[in-house]
């Protein structure tokens, strides 16, 4: 099973929503964590047309069709066709950084560097072979940040990236021009042992293989029927009354319109 399994609804020591005070409840100690802190951050988003981007390297697709000796599929044959890219990862390279602390905002610096977004490139030859390559999307940045004062511990600028190809064309010497959306959020981040609440220690429940679970939700309704309609119980199961029509957001509106739909109030109710 897993933290959260209906199994482990009423478990004190698995992660779940909390409210009123049901926060305090449970607490019992201070634990001193480590941490990354992020001190600031900011997002970049942006549709770019026209980046050039030159191969790293490539490679052959598995199963592309060739012969069992790869004749002929160590290079591509013109012309050749951009399927589709996207990043390879999450986490961008920042190169020429520069830090200048404002004197008229003593906790803002000018922050500056370009920062290298990894892809993968998707495309066919004329054989219709597919190939993958390696590129880069370069993304100057020129932002303003807040900077921690000095200390023992120092922190760094770290960025989180994301991209994705509309489209793509190859114009001849390993090169793309690709019109990409890229996504850039740029952190400050230290590494820190910070004071916290704690519950106590998680319970980690065993895995649950899913072909022995086939019986388990069913086994866990209620024998009987239900009288009445509990519209608090109903949304804290997260389940939708199944008869009738539904009209409100929360799935629990009813015209009454159907042969197992009644009314009770305000409330759809299921004979």
């Amino acid at each position: 099973m897993s933290f959260y399994s209906y199994k482990n609804s009423n478990s004190t020591h698995c992660p779940c929503s909390v409210a009123g005070n049901e926060v305090l409840n449970g607490l019992n100690e201070r634990v001193c964590i480590q941490v990354q802190r992020v001190y600031d951050s900011c997002l970049f988003q942006e549709q770019l047309s026209d980046q050039r981007v030159a191969l790293i390297s490539y490679g052959l697709v598995p199963g592309c069709g060739c012969d069992q000796n790869g004749d002929g599929c160590n290079q591509p044959t013109m012309p050749i066709t951009f399927e589709s890219c996207r990043s390879t990862t999450t986490e961008g390279n920042i190169r020429n950084l520069s830090v200048e602390r404002m004197c008229d905002r003593p906790c803002f610096a000018r922050v500056r560097g370009q920062v290298d977004v990894p892809i993968d490139i998707l495309f066919t030859d004329a054989n219709g072979r597919e190939y993958i390559g390696r590129g880069v999307v370069t993304i100057d940045r020129d932002v303003l940040l807040s900077i921690p004062d000095e200390s023992i511990v120092p922190y760094s600028i770290e960025a989180m990236v994301s991209a994705i190809c509309v489209s793509g064309t190859y114009i001849g010497n390993n090169i793309f021009s690709l019109e990409v959306c890229v996504t850039v959020v740029l952190k400050v981040l230290a590494k820190v042992e910070m004071l916290v609440p704690s519950y106590g220690f998680c319970e980690v429940p065993p895995c649950e293989e899913f072909a022995d679970s086939v019986c388990d939700e069913f086994f866990s309704l209620p024998l009987f029927p239900q009288t009445l309609c509990d519209e608090d119980a109903v949304r804290a199961r997260n389940v939708r009354c199944t008869c009738g029509n539904y009209t409100s957001t929360t799935g629990l509106g009813c015209d009454g319109s159907t042969a197992n739909a009644y009314m009770n109030g305000n409330n759809c109710c299921c004979r």
